[in-house]
């Protein structure tokens, strides 16, 4: 069971990383315009546009990407599966806690929204880095 959980948190951590990775790197004003789209805008509230955080970000996500499949390939290495996971978590919270605190700068449907997608981030984040039942004993 842990096992399967842990590909799929790695799936869908890597999917939506490569998703915000290259819309925000490679198409940084579209990104800061309409993300995370779908008819929704989550950036404009929280600042002006500026090229360079939209590109770092896009890197980052596309680091977590790359760290996502690596993961993936060596999936049965709890080892790696953890590392993997500390370090998305590390990130994954940190933005969760940062996004709590400008939650005043949405719509109601948009602070609900951004509570389950990012919180979701970190739930399948702590996934991975809770050994396996295995590992643990």
């Amino acid at each position: 069971m842990k096992l399967l959980l842990d590909r799929i948190s790695l799936v869908v951590i890597g999917l939506t990383s490569v998703y915000v990775g290259v819309f925000a790197y490679f198409a940084t004003e579209a990104w800061y315009a309409t993300f995370p789209g779908f008819g929704l805008r989550w950036l404009p509230q929280l600042g002006p546009y500026n090229e360079h955080l939209a590109k770092d970000a896009g890197a980052a996500y596309l680091s977590f990407a790359v760290l996502s499949l690596v993961a993936l390939a060596y999936v049965r290495s709890q080892v790696v599966v953890r590392l993997v996971g500390a370090a998305l978590l590390t990130f994954n919270l940190l933005h969760f806690v940062y996004h709590l605190t400008m939650l005043h700068m949405y719509e109601p449907r948009d602070q609900v929204l951004n509570v389950l997608v990012l919180g979701l981030t970190v739930v399948l984040s702590v996934v991975l880095v809770v050994p396996s039942r295995q590992a643990a004993g």
